[in-house]
């Protein structure tokens, strides 16, 4: 099955990627002092007061963007794999969340990768399937950190309105704050400036080491690294979906708006701050069921992604 190009992009033109440039280095200054300070209350705090927000609007501008890829068997199909993934994270059956993660996979490498490539693909993704069936616990914090590079694909696809040298410049500051500070704080550039800053949110949310388990690898000692690694990639995450992609690509809005002309204008704000305040109460009475159920359903906006990503690595590229 061929997958549909992209329709052209329907906006202004948007400013000089210069100052765009100047933003995002500005935001990852702002988000890395917080990670570096105080990673433990960044993740939690993040998570409470964005989290919900961020889910709605993420799957707007997928949906919305992406209409011509999610759309027939190949939406239906993910949906219905997506929707046991939520059972099996009510129920904390991993197992089966990992084989059906590359469910999700394999129907996106089914409908975006070229006849010729499949048994590669397929083998490759066999291989990677044993590997995360044999260490579970890797595979979720592995998914956790990719989970937070996802923009990096989507912003590089929105640069394709931009030109020559504007979108080099775009496309590079990007790069910095996607790899090259994650880098620098594996590292241990870092260590000198970095601190747990638990004591806000000990209290509430459990204990420094159960925060930091989902997102750092079983058995390293460098686990205070990863997470100050998830906390930055995080908060900019959230920059990313409330605050870019609404503003500088309102055709993607515009979109889904179409196809979902009941959930348009204020409406998909309203839904995701309403749903927060009642998510935010749960966190407060009860951090980890609280954060159960934000993880189950937050499955649609971090698996549906897949599919759409695949579908950009093997499409071929329309320039706006």
């Amino acid at each position: 099955m061929t997958v549909a190009t992209l329709p052209a992009p329907r906006t202004p033109a948007p400013p000089r990627a210069a100052a765009l440039a100047l933003g995002f280095a500005a935001c990852a200054a702002v988000a890395l002092a917080a990670a570096l300070r105080a990673p433990l209350a960044t993740t939690v705090l993040g998570l409470i007061a964005f989290g919900v927000l961020h889910n709605v609007l993420e799957l707007r501008y997928v949906a919305g963007r992406f209409a011509h890829i999610l759309t027939g068997r190949l939406l239906w199909t993910a949906l219905a794999l997506v929707s046991a993934i939520v059972f099996c994270r009510v129920l904390g059956l991993r197992i089966p969340e990992v084989v059906l993660c590359y469910g999700v996979l394999a129907t996106g490498v089914w409908h975006a990768v070229p006849r010729r490539w499949l048994v590669p693909a397929g083998l490759g993704l066999a291989g990677a399937a044993a590997v995360s069936l044999t260490w579970p616990a890797y595979h979720f914090v592995v998914l956790a950190h990719l989970h937070n590079v996802v923009p990096l694909f989507f912003l590089w696809e929105w640069s394709r309105r931009l030109a020559g040298r504007e979108r080099t410049l775009f496309r590079a500051a990007q790069l910095g704050w996607v790899l090259l500070v994650p880098a620098l704080l594996l590292a241990g550039v870092f260590d000198p400036l970095l601190a747990d800053g638990s004591a806000a949110v000990v209290a509430f949310a459990g204990t420094p080491e159960s925060i930091a388990a989902p997102v750092s690898p079983p058995g390293l000692t460098a686990g205070l690294r990863f997470l100050a690694v998830f906390a930055f990639l995080q908060a900019m995450h959230y920059v990313v979906w409330l605050g870019f992609l609404p503003r500088f690509a309102p055709d993607a809005a515009a979109e889904f708006e179409q196809r979902v002309p009941w959930l348009a204008g204020w409406r998909p704000w309203a839904l995701g701050a309403a749903a927060a305040l009642v998510l935010g109460a749960l966190f407060l009475v009860d951090y980890g069921q609280g954060r159960t159920l934000y993880q189950a359903l937050a499955s649609y906006h971090t698996y549906l992604e897949f599919p759409v990503l695949l579908a950009l690595l093997f499409a071929r590229p329309r320039q706006a």
